[in-house]
């Protein structure tokens, strides 16, 4: 809780150096499956509002995050809606072919046995981050990509319990809850705006392991063994 409380905070100031430019971006939410139990769930326990608000919140913390300060640096959306609909498989997800629009799952939402209006939060932050992310073309490992939505989603603070905690994992690109996103916080901290400059050089066809390179001039292999001793001596 103390940390939710202190990136909330975090948060407000970075949605406010966005926000000007936020409004340029409609929102909106559609609840498709408002007659199942996931439907009533999601509009009585998250809110179409507090969807929605989130959907434009995030928005603003993710071009601040990545330095996405004008149009040129981001991707051509001008539109961002969450769909709640029966038919999902998963959980929450940005949809591969419709740029902007994020589906949410009412099944999920109706069986999810913990804090679903927390859940769903954290969700969207991460499938916002999706929304606006680069992915090398295609070419970049997906461990990287998701992990780089992930640690949207853990600077957020709404990173899950089931995460694993910093300095665990067998290696930096594990498809294992968390992973990655820890790495990146790491990463990050050493090194303010290195999420950032990750998702900048995505913006070109290139791999995980090239642009890790390109930036620091060493292999992301030499970080990783770096964040495992650290964590290894504490």
């Amino acid at each position: 809780m103390e940390f939710r409380a202190i990136a909330a905070g975090f948060l407000l100031v970075l949605s406010a150096a966005a926000g000007g430019e936020a409004a340029t971006v409609s929102f909106g939410v559609r609840n498709l499956a408002a007659n199942t139990a996931g439907g009533r769930r999601f509009d009585t326990t998250v809110g179409r509002d507090h969807a929605r608000n989130v959907l434009e919140e995030a928005t603003s913390v993710v071009w601040s995050l990545f330095h996405q300060t004008s149009a040129a640096d981001r991707k051509a959306v001008d539109a961002v809606e969450l769909v709640v609909a029966d038919g999902i498989t998963g959980g929450c997800r940005a949809s591969p072919s419709q740029p902007g629009r994020i589906d949410l799952s009412a099944r999920f939402v109706g069986s999810y046995g913990g804090d679903i209006r927390a859940e769903v939060t954290g969700m969207l932050y991460r499938e916002v981050a999706r929304v606006w992310q680069w992915d090398g073309e295609g070419r970049a490992n997906a461990a990287l990509v998701h992990g780089i939505s992930d640690w949207v989603r853990l600077r957020a603070g709404y990173a899950p319990e089931r995460w694993v905690k910093p300095g665990e994992g067998m290696h930096w690109d594990e498809q294992y809850p968390g992973v990655t996103a820890r790495f990146l916080e790491y990463l990050d901290t050493r090194r303010t705006g290195f999420v950032a400059e990750l998702n900048s050089g995505l913006k070109k066809a290139t791999s995980g392991e090239q642009i890790f390179r390109r930036i620091t001039g060493e292999s992301v292999e030499t970080f990783w063994a770096q964040y495992k001793a650290v964590y290894a001596s504490a």
